[in-house]
């Protein structure tokens, strides 16, 4: 081990204490970016980030103003003949509503156990600290072995509505070899784990319209149709017996598994007891032929995620809704595309909806899926420092989730990321009583200071 990574090590294990402080410190500030109440919250926030930044000798510090948000940039091109990494983060968090369930309150960050407890201390304001002070560990230590840029957002938890056209209007500022994202987590805290790929989302409402207003239906049920059975109807059609999307073209693009990924994915320890566990579902159920973590991570997948018609209220009233209301999403994967996917809806509704009502399809939001090669230098550098920090091969997997700017890296930068972070399954991200397992929290610190001397 050469002597200034054994230096910065030493040095984060020495200034742990102050590391956790700091990150109390912007774990305290309410930097919700959904709510305009905290749009100074937000700023602050940018200010704290671009402080920490100066403070560690990054140059170029910028807070650069977006449509809502903004964007915290700055860079270390001090490395001759070395790769340029672009860091990707976000300081803003979600709502934490409702209030009622957290144990302590979410912007006072608390430790109970091995644990800290706020808003933000997992999503990601615990992930972009540990990137900050494993490079302040380096840069204490005679300096960074690479090229370093930041772009650490503010609008991430309300779908980065300013991002895209933010990387295009700065494509030359914004060039590397590859980004780092420490948005992803572990599988467990002795379970260090790559993401490689993600799946997209196209997200709907669709709406079904009958008659003019609601009916009594013993005087009219039988004689016109109901909005409600049809849309019920209408989703019910959307799958078959084998767990299959059949809408029209669903399936010509997306990528088949070949023997070498399936058996990376059973190395993974989430079998069928464990999503029993994890879900309290009586009984697993999807696409013939798959387990459930290739359903997860690497099939595309259909579901309804609210309904809503007639009367809900308590009690009984016997109406025919005059209209029904259903929020329907798709889980995609390469090369799946969400325009394409809302035409093979829209062919499958004008098949299928029968006469008698009428019915209207909006674009809720729309998200590419991405996924990037297992034997890149940036993987292998990560790989290498996870196994020299825990001990063990990390595990590589696929989420089932989306982090778009993944996607929107790749087509505007031309990039690839490597997907890390230090969030566990029970840190209740975007939940009440979020937290971070400060232990793992420490570790990873350790591990992404490897990282960037690996790739040198």
């Amino acid at each position: 081990m050469s002597d200034a990574r054994e230096k910065a090590l030493q040095y984060a294990r020495q200034n742990g204490e102050r590391f956790l402080t700091e990150l109390k410190e912007v774990l305290s500030i309410p930097s919700v970016s959904t709510d305009d109440a905290n749009k100074a919250d937000v700023q602050r926030t940018a200010e704290w980030v671009a402080e920490q930044m100066r403070g560690m000798g990054i140059n170029n510090v910028q807070v650069m103003p977006t449509d809502r948000h903004p964007v915290v940039y700055g860079e270390y091109l001090e490395a001759k003949d070395a790769p340029t990494v672009l860091i990707y983060g976000h300081y803003d968090v979600q709502p934490v509503d409702p209030l009622d369930l957290w144990e302590t309150p979410p912007f006072e960050p608390t430790q109970r156990g091995e644990n800290l407890y706020a808003r933000g201390a997992s999503d990601m304001k615990g992930q972009v600290v540990a990137t900050l002070k494993a490079i302040e560990s380096i840069m204490q230590n005679g300096g960074l072995p690479v090229n370093v840029k930041f772009i650490i957002e503010g609008e991430e938890e309300i779908g980065s509505p300013s991002l895209v056209s933010f990387m295009e209007s700065h494509k030359d500022m914004l060039a590397a070899d590859f980004c780092l994202n420490p948005d992803a987590g572990m599988l467990g805290a002795d379970k260090p784990s790559i993401a490689y790929a993600l799946r997209g989302l196209a997200y709907f409402e669709l709406r079904v319209f009958g008659p003019d207003h609601d009916l009594h239906s013993g005087q009219y049920g039988g004689a016109v149709r109901n909005p409600a059975n049809t849309l019920a109807a209408l989703i019910a059609g959307m799958k078959d017996e084998n767990g299959r999307v059949t809408l029209p073209g669903f399936y010509d693009k997306v990528r088949p598994l070949d023997e070498e990924e399936r058996a990376e994915l059973a190395r993974l320890p989430m079998d069928e007891a464990f999503y029993l566990e994890q879900t309290g579902a009586p009984a697993l159920w999807g696409e013939t032929g798959y387990s459930s973590v290739e359903r997860v991570g690497a099939r595309p997948s259909l579901d309804v995620n609210g309904l809503l018609s007639g009367f809900t209220g308590k009690g009984a009233k016997t109406v025919l809704p005059a209209w029904a209301m259903a929020k329907i999403s798709m889980r995609l994967v390469p090369d799946q595309d969400p325009d394409e996917v809302r035409q093979q809806l829209l062919r499958y509704l004008e098949e299928n909806a029968p006469e008698g009502v009428r019915w209207e399809l909006e674009t809720m939001h729309g998200g590419h899926p991405s996924i990037s090669k297992r034997d890149t230098a940036g993987v292998q550098a990560l790989s290498r420092a996870m196994e020299t920090v825990w001990g063990t091969r990390p595990l590589f997997k696929r989420e089932g989730g989306s982090i778009p700017v993944v996607a929107d890296m790749q087509q505007i930068l031309g990039i690839e990321s490597v997907l890390t972070g230090f969030a566990l399954p029970d840190d209740h991200i975007h939940a009440p009583n979020e937290k971070q397992h400060l232990p793992t929290w420490y570790r990873g610190i350790e591990a992404l200071i490897h990282f960037f001397y690996n790739l040198a």
